[in-house]
Parts: structure tokens; sequence; C-alpha cells
């Protein structure tokens, strides 16, 4: 009998339903006195302050570098914060600030584009005081304070929550009497020209107030950014000191004053960036600094109560994930709450102006880095930036797939632009789709072809086949990849499917239905008639659809059923079906749908035989030929291991796909997996792991990423794996998403089922634990693992609904509280609650009362 075919079963005959009382609880969750089996339902008691205190950053020296910089953002504006010895040191960086756009002619060179930055600024004591025994620089995760300590020096910095302001309150004790300098500079000359690009750079004064502006112009696009300065607490005196300075002079004093830095950006020309970063600058120094800071503490407070982890283990190594998970869930609340996604390469985070590695365009594998892990941790909010970027793109996104691939629907590709995928011209519209779907050989491309092609951004998915041949006799040189049409991210579908997969997520994570209708479905359905329709799509005589021409990932070109989008595909279409039957739209499309998925290729595998016929274990693969370029026959890309993503493979999967899924995990590791095995900053491997339910994933694979081997980790917990400029926590989201797994699976035997919750499916017995996380449903989850053995379940429902739960104490019988009063009990291997909004409902094994789990944490 199959795994799935024991799960029916056990639904079917021993699942046991929790009886609804009369009226949810009341959202206050103040104690229910209903006699002596009333337990209170706030507990465990979480310190948080305490708790988050273990991510802080300590340092006691300088900084060695400006990228070991402390962060400090309020998710649209922020900065790396560190020290020379007379000065404190900035860059002010923006979200919504880009160079050009995706339709730019100017950046044919690769990693020229640029973005994100608005300026400099120095803080000039005009002594060494950042030095010797005096030196402290101290991040607060829990309050997003910087205190930086010096000689008779003593400085504390935030980002106010409430607007794009940075202050800055300095408390000057020293006995010299020496004026302060906050300079602020441009970040390249005043101007600056690349054919028709321009970007121009002002100093200007207003009153005692400094101003430093940016334009960037091409054809009819525009963005602009401004910055001003000034201080409360001493007199200041404004000037222009140079070409790219303007300085605001602090009078001398032995007493305290603060610097406020304002910032705005637009893409309109006609508003005035300057008054609206004046008008924040004139609110914020009416609140003071005490002012800002209080509206940040509670700012912080609340995003703290969203959930928790805390972790411990003989060893330490359980400390190390819990302070690099919380510092990751405090560098993505810090930058990425503006309009648009926080960038994979530098963030907000850039030291050294706004050129970085991979320029402006956003690679969708590696913002998934920072983005996958976000739902559990119950903060779906810092998801809406890419959410509503991804949504303003829909119909660049619609036109795309039917000029560039002759379909139907949307196409979102790899590597996009903020503004989505530029129109074409019908005539290189009409080649492009001819040369891309294989229909007319690359050799017979056209010179307006080429020469359309000569200047667009060889990053775009769209032009990734370019490849850049160097400047000869003063002309710049592009040849191709040498796969013709097809490139690292020019074939590659599956990101459409993934995003799509993400806007389902938040549904089912919060049952938000208003979102599923406005924003997740028409998504689903985009990505679904855009695979329907491809041309290369194609019903073979064996009765299955197949795909053909395609990329798996970046390492394969021009293959056949590749995993990637096989696994797209089978991960997609029943969730549309799903979201249709809910929403009661399409029942027309629904058969069409099912035809196509009933009938679609399954997943490759190896032929089960080695080179020599000698049988071997079936395992994923990444595609069939014919292929272009890479070998197909190896397992899927490590990177992005798709059959995970999209709840093709989990634990309440059948045994035959998880014997497969299992082989697979095994092929990267033919040595076994132990405290040295490496893993990578993109690494998906620990994810995979954790849900197979590998416990050897939790214990090294997740701390081996977090200290990985392949680049240097900075002293501020991030690196530059993608090169200069890119300072990132790539590495910290994918392994915060597979902790989240090696504590608490809420996941469905497919695509759009019903999802079960495991309470620690992965983690090693003599590590200790406790948390609360958000499951599917809509269920905020609590348990703790202390003395090898869960101690309990507490589950909170916010949406309503059914609660499933695999029994944590097998063959134990266990003791359900609903709102403070015991209900029931169960021996089942599959426990089922059915909840109302807001109810309570505590689940322990017999013999034990929550009253005797209470607990401070930390």
């Amino acid at each position: 009998m199959t795994c799935k075919a024991i799960y029916i079963t056990v639904c079917l005959s021993f699942i046991f339903c929790i009886t609804k009382a009369q009226g949810p609880v009341s959202p206050g969750g103040s104690q229910t006195k209903h006699g002596e089996h009333s337990i209170p339902s706030q507990w465990p008691d979480v310190d948080y302050g305490k708790l988050i205190s273990r991510a802080d950053l300590v340092y006691n020296t300088p900084a060695e570098r400006s990228e070991a910089g402390h962060p400090v953002g309020n998710g649209r504006m922020g900065s790396l914060v560190w020290t020379i010895p007379s000065s404190l040191k900035f860059q002010l960086n923006r979200v919504d600030v880009f160079g050009n756009n995706s339709d730019s002619d100017n950046f044919f060179e690769r990693h020229t584009d640029y973005c994100g930055g608005i300026g400099y600024v120095d803080v000039d004591f005009g002594e060494d005081i950042f030095k010797g025994p005096e030196f402290r620089q101290h991040l607060s995760c829990h309050d997003g304070l910087e205190t930086v300590d010096g000689k008779a020096v003593q400085a504390s910095i935030l980002a106010w929550d409430e607007a794009d302001v940075m202050a800055i309150k300095v408390r000057d004790r020293r006995t010299s009497q020496a004026p302060v300098f906050t300079n602020l500079r441009m970040l390249r000359p005043a101007i600056a020209r690349s054919g028709d690009h321009s970007a121009i750079s002002k100093l200007d004064i207003a009153g005692d107030r400094i101003v430093l502006t940016q334009e960037f112009r091409e054809d009819d696009y525009y963005c602009g950014s401004a910055v001003v300065i000034g201080i409360s607490g001493r007199k200041g005196k404004a000037e222009i000191t140079n070409a790219s300075t303007v300085r605001l002079s602090a009078t001398p004093g032995n007493d305290t004053f603060t610097v406020f830095m304002a910032s705005a950006a637009s893409f309109d020309p006609d508003e005035n960036i300057v008054d609206k970063a004046l008008k924040k600058l004139e609110t914020a120094q009416k609140q003071g600094f005490e002012g800002l800071y209080e509206s940040n503490r509670k700012w912080w407070d609340a995003y703290w109560k969203r959930s928790f982890v805390h972790l411990s283990s003989p060893d330490q190594t359980a400390d190390l994930i819990e302070r690099n998970y919380n510092y990751y869930l405090y560098v993505m609340a810090s930058s990425s709450r503006g309009d648009y996604p926080v960038k994979f390469n530098g963030m907000l985070w850039t030291t050294g102006g706004d050129a970085r590695k991979w320029g402006g365009l956003y690679w969708g594998a590696n913002q998934s880095c920072l983005y996958n892990a976000l739902f559990p941790a119950n903060r779906p909010e810092l998801m809406d930036p890419m959410f509503n970027m991804y949504s303003r793109g829909f119909e660049s996104f619609a036109t795309a797939a039917r000029q560039q691939w002759g379909s139907k629907g949307i196409f979102i590709p790899e590597t996009t632009g903020f503004d989505g995928i530029p129109a074409l011209p019908d005539d290189i519209a009409e080649e492009m789709r001819q040369l891309y779907l294989a229909e007319k050989p690359w050799k017979n491309r056209s010179e307006r072809f080429m020469d359309y092609a000569f200047t667009k951004l060889p990053f775009h998915s769209r032009w990734n086949w370019k490849k850049d041949a160097g400047w000869k006799d003063g002309q710049w040189h592009v040849t191709d990849k040498g796969g013709g049409p097809f490139g690292h991210v020019t074939h590659i579908f599956s990101r459409g499917a993934k995003i799509a997969y993400q806007y389902w997520l938040k549904y089912e994570y919060t049952g938000d239905r208003k979102w599923l209708k406005d924003y997740a479905y028409p998504m689903l359905k985009g990505v679904t008639e855009f695979y329907r329709n491809f041309p290369n799509v194609k019903k073979g005589k064996d009765g299955k659809y197949h795909i053909y021409h395609i990329n798996d990932n970046e390492s394969v070109w021009g293959a056949h059923n590749t995993i990637e989008e096989i696994s797209s595909m089978r991960g997609i279409l029943p969730v549309v079906i799903r979201a249709s039957e809910i929403l009661g739209t399409d029942a027309g499309m629904r058969p069409v749908w099912k035809e196509f998925m009933d009938h679609l290729s399954p997943l490759p595998l190896n032929t089960g035989l080695s080179e020599d016929s000698v049988p071997t274990s079936r395992t994923w693969i990444k595609g069939l030929p014919p292929v272009v370029q890479g070998n197909p026959d190896r397992s899927p890309d490590p990177n992005t291991m798709p059959p995970w993503f999209f709840d093709l493979c989990t634990l309440e999967s059948g045994q035959e796909t998880l014997e497969i899924a299992n082989n697979t995990f095994d092929s990267y590791f033919p040595d076994g997996i132990d405290k040295d095995t490496k893993v990578n900053v993109l690494s998906k491997l620990p994810v995979a792991g954790v849900l197979l339910g590998r416990t050897a994933a939790t214990r090294f694979l997740i701390p081996n990423q977090i200290e990985t081997t392949e680049t240097e980790v900075l002293q501020n917990r991030m690196d530059l794996r993608e090169g200069f400029q890119a300072t990132s926590v790539q590495r910290l989201g994918r392994a915060a998403e597979a902790l989240h797994y090696a504590l608490c699976q809420s996941v469905p035997p497919g695509p759009g089922q019903d999802p079960v919750v495991h309470l620690f499916p992965a983690w090693p017995k003599t590590w200790n634990a406790d948390y609360t996380l958000l499951c599917r449903g809509g269920f905020l989850v609590s348990s703790a693992m202390k003395d090898q053995e869960v101690n309990f379940v507490k589950i909170r429902s916010k949406a309503g609904g059914t609660f499933r739960l695999r029994n944590p104490w097998p063959e134990r019988n266990v003791i359900i509280y609903r709102n403070g009063e015991k209900t029931g009990s169960s021996r089942n291997g599959l426990i089922v609650l059915n909840t109302e909004i807001n109810d309570r409902y505590i689940v322990v094994p017999e013999g034990t009362h929550p009253q005797e789990l209470k607990r401070s944490i930390p």
C-alpha cells in the first residue's frame, strides 16, 4: 500500500474532529475561567527585547571596511553606518531610485547600469575620536537603534518608520569646542552622460539646510531623488565647499544636537521632490529624536511579536542559527517596505556609489533567497513590494507573452526591470518569435534584428544571448554565447510560475479571498494560459504534452521537458483549478486545464541503469535531449530544486515520490553529510533536506550555509558573493527558509490540496527550540522541543477553518483544550480541528497539563 493510500485510509477511518464550542474567544486572549481545566492563553512568556538582542551587532573596533558597517533603514531608505577615526560615514540609498529603465539603449556593456544611491554623508568631528578603548558600535535589532561611542562623543542613529528620515543624535562632551561638519556629497561628477542618458547632480542651500538632487533622463524616462539635511539643538551654517560637496557646520558646544537627513524620489519630472523631502524633515524636527525613537520602538516591538524562534544546543550551533535568523528578519524589515522590492545585489547597503555588479535588474532566483522565508515568519507585508512590482508589470508581461513567444497569458522572465518588459516594434517581435522558438535558424537572423539588439541591456532575459566582446578599434563589439538565441536566462519560463505560486501561497497563509480574486488568480491564470498556448508545448504520439527548446535554470539550454518547466506546469495547474473553484469563475476552463494537467509529461528521470546496465537508484534529472548546451542528465539545479518548490514533494507525498526525492537528494552527497559539507550561498539543498525530514540537513547544512566558505562572510554577517557593491543576506534567507521547515512544516500531499502540519520533522533531538510560526490556513502555531520531546502544540486560528496535525506523540493519547477548556482526547495519527476565528487550541500528551509548561523565553 502506498503512503498516499495509507493517508486516505487514516483520514476516512480515524480522523478525530473536535466539536466547535459556542462563540469564538475574545481577541484580547485573556484567561478564560471555566473550572479546573482552564488555562491562560498568553504563554509562553517571551521577553522579545532579550531574545532579539542575541542577534545584535557589537564592534569594539571599527569596521574593517565600509561594506561591514551596520545596516539602518526603514524599508525604503537606509544606509550602512561605518566610521573612520574622525567621522561617521553613510551612503544614503533608496529602493525606488533607478538610473535607467529596462528599455535603455546606453548600458550595453555588462555591469554598467546602476541604481539605489542618493548621496554620501559624513559627520566630521575634526579630530580622531572613533578609535581606541572608548570605541564601541552597537546595533540593537530589537529597537532598530544604532549607537556609536567614541572619545567624549556618542551618536545614536535611527531610520524613522513613518517617513524617509534618518536621524543622528550626537552627545558631544568634548572640551575642545570643535565644530562638527556634516558633508553631503555627490556620488559622481555633477554631469555624467552615456549616449543620450544623463545623470545630473546639483547642490543647493535652503536657509540653514543643505540639499543634493539627482535626475536621470533618457528619452522619455525620468527618475529623480533629493536629500535634505538640517540640524536641531545647535545653530547650523550651510555652505557649498566645492563642486561636489555642500556642508552644514554646527557651532561648537558641549551639548546634544541632532542631524536629520530626509529624502524623496519620483518618476514624475513635475513633482517637486525637494519640497517633499523638506516637509518630511520639518515634521521630523518637530517630533525630535526622542519622538522618532518612540514611534520606532512601538513599530519594532509590534514587528517582533508577530512570531519568534528561540534555539539552543550544547555546541551552540542552534544559538548561531537563531542569531542569524533574527538578524535576517531585522535586515528585511529595514529594507523591504517600499514601493519596490529590495535588490539582491546590494539591497540598501551599497557604500561605494550606485554602480553595482549585475546592475539594476532583478534576478528572480536571487530575489527568492530574500523573500521565500517570510510567510512562515508571519511577515507577509514584507513581500508586498515584490507583489506590487509584478502586479504593476502585468500588462507588459501579457504583451511580452504575445510578442516574444506567440502565446497567451503572461510571460514573467527570470530577469526583468522594475518597470516590466518593454514593448517591441512589430517586425522585431516577429523575428524574435521565429528565432527564439527555433523556427528560424540563428544564422539567418537579420541585420535589422542585430542592430536593434546591439544596445539593449545584456542581462535582460530577452537579450541574454548577448556576450561582451569588448572594445576594438574604438567600437564596442558583442557576440552570442555560442547557443544562438539561447543564453543563461533567455528561455526560462518557470519564474512566472514561481512568482504566481507565491501569490497563491499568500492566499493560503492569510485566507484573504479578495487577494485571491484581484491579484493571485490573474497571475495564476496568466501563467497557466502561457504554458497551455506556448507554441513549443505539443502533444506527442505518447498522448503526453511535451515542452521543447527551453532551459533548465541557467545551466542547460534548449532542452526538452526540463524539470524546471515540467515542475512549474505540474505545480501551477492544480492551483489555478482550485482557485477557480474557490472563486466560482472560469468553470468552462477547468476541464480544459484538467485535460492539460492529466496528460502532462512526468518529471524527467534517469534510466534507473548505470552505464554498464546495472540497476541504480532512480533520480530526477535536469531534462531530456536534444539540448543546445549543458548536461541534462545531471541532478536538478541545487539552487532551485523545483519539485520541492511547488509542493510536488512533501512529507505527505506518496511512497514512490518520496523514494525518488530521497534518492535525488542523496545524489548531491555521495560521501554523506557532516560538519565539513560545503553549502553555497544560493543553495536550496538545506531546504530540500529538511522538507524530507533529514535531521542532518538541519544539524550541518543550515549552519554551513550561514558560515559558507564559498565567499567571505563580513563582520556584519552579510557577504559579497555577487561581486562589487553587492552586499546581501541571500544565504541567511535560504537558511531561514530551511529553519522554518525543520521546526514546522505545513504541507499538502500535492499543489492546491489541504495542508497538514508536522512538528519538528527534521529537528535534532538534543537541540532545544521554542517557536511561534504561521502555517497555511492562517494558523499561528507554537511548540517547543525540550528534553528530546515535543512539549506541546498551541494553535491560534486567525481565519477559522480546518487545522490538520500529524500527531507528534505517536501511539500516545493526547488531550485537547479549546479556549481554555479541556474538550477531548485522541490517539489518532491525524488530528483534525474545526476552528472558528480567534479560537485557541492547546494539544498536549496525556499526563501533561499546560500549566506545567509555563516558562519565560529566553
